[in-house]
């Protein structure tokens, strides 16, 4: 294993004293790198490994672009360190062997790095014989990676993640709150909620494989529809008119809104996903769902009571959804005023535009006739 981290953040060492630096430095890279780095092999945990060389690299060097040109710089000729370079700002490389079964086994790291400094953001590249490379960027301390994970390894980790999410996200758990306050009843609110995760699981699916806008003005658009959705669905609340089958109406579509907000956020952490990437897609909405039902199992009894013991149930009703259209509405006119600030120009009528708007038009058909078949499937189960 290589690694490369800024010489100035190993704080223990003398800098002032280039011979004096040179016999501290492979200590440091025992006690700052090796004793930190956990490897696993078949979830077994390797014995900490030993450093087999050291370097110490100006901030111009580009030796770690690829993996045997830094192995040969790292095991090269030392730097001469009587010439006294700015030590604070040269990078220090590090060789670690580790004793391993087969370079053929499922290997996954927890880097344990995050005691360089209060924000650290570590890039790795994953080399296995004959395999693609796997890249990664996370910040801190992520756990243990599973370098090349397995399906299911894939699988648990985005279901966690989904369930985690939605738990975290506020403006979907104020969206979830104005689809339970009319009705409050656990069966029909199932089938609204899980409209809900099919239209966002269409939405998020569709992004990670690059068929949403990539334009700058794109997020905060959504961010800005999100909280729109917020609004719509409280003020309907207020209005009192509102029924399940408009309910499933109104989550599938504002599903496929929220489906792409989700892209945002799993956007850094797809890169967990390995070769899985729909497996883990599937899982983090299902983790979605298992959220959504739990935060339904503890609002449908919380409003409940509430409207049982506290105040009538229509004008609890109306003073619940005012407060989150109020909430609602300054969020959509702030991400209103950051969209205000892109500009948008006529698409140049080219053969790219014609490609995507005929893409733009088959998604349409297809969510349309989705809409159409939850629909009907709706008024069987009603009729029967």
């Amino acid at each position: 294993m290589l690694v490369r981290v800024p010489l100035g953040a190993v704080r223990d060492v003398d800098f002032a004293d280039p011979a004096r630096l040179a016999g501290q430095l492979p200590g440091a890279a025992q006690i700052w790198l090796a004793d930190y780095i956990e490897l696993y092999e078949n979830e077994r945990r390797l014995p900490k490994p030993w450093v087999a060389a050291l370097q110490i690299s100006l901030p111009s060097d580009r030796s770690f672009a690829s993996f045997d040109e830094a192995l040969r710089h790292v095991t090269g000729p030392k730097a001469d360190l009587s010439v006294n370079p700015v030590f604070s700002q040269a990078l220090f490389d590090v060789l670690l062997v580790y004793p391993i079964q087969s370079d053929r086994n499922a290997f996954s790291i927890r880097p344990g790095l995050q005691h360089f400094a209060a924000r650290v953001v570590t890039v790795l590249r994953y080399l296995p014989p004959g395999g693609a490379v796997r890249a990664y960027e996370f910040s801190d301390d992520p756990g243990v990676v599973p370098l090349d994970p397995r399906w299911y390894q894939a699988a648990a980790r985005f279901v966690h993640m989904g369930f985690l999410h939605i738990l975290d996200g506020t403006d979907h758990l104020l969206f979830l709150l104005c689809l339970v306050i009319p009705f409050r009843r656990f069966r029909p609110l199932v089938g609204v909620v899980t409209a809900f995760t099919v239209a966002h699981s269409i939405t998020l699916i569709g992004s990670a494989f690059d068929l949403a806008p990539d334009a700058l003005w794109f997020p905060p658009l959504i961010e800005t529809l999100i909280a729109a959705s917020i609004v719509w669905m409280a003020l309907e609340n207020i209005a009192g008119k509102s029924t399940v089958q408009r309910r499933w109406v109104m989550a599938f579509g504002f599903g496929l809104v929220h489906g792409f907000g989700f892209s945002f956020a799993l956007r850094e952490t797809l890169q967990f996903a390995g070769s899985h990437l729909l497996t883990s897609l599937l899982a983090f909405n299902l983790g979605v769902e298992l959220g959504q039902l739990l935060v339904l199992l503890l609002l449908i009894p919380a409003l409940s009571l509430l409207f049982r013991f506290m105040v009538a149930e229509r004008m609890g009703t109306i003073i619940l959804s005012t407060l989150v259209a109020h909430t609602g509405w300054h969020w959509m006119t702030e991400r209103g005023e950051t969209l205000r600030k892109f500009h948008f120009a006529l698409p140049e009528w080219n053969a790219a535009f014609a490609a995507g708007l005929l893409r733009g038009l088959m998604w349409l058909v297809i969510l349309t006739g989705l809409l159409r078949g939850f629909l009907q499937l709706r008024k069987r189960r009603r009729s029967e």
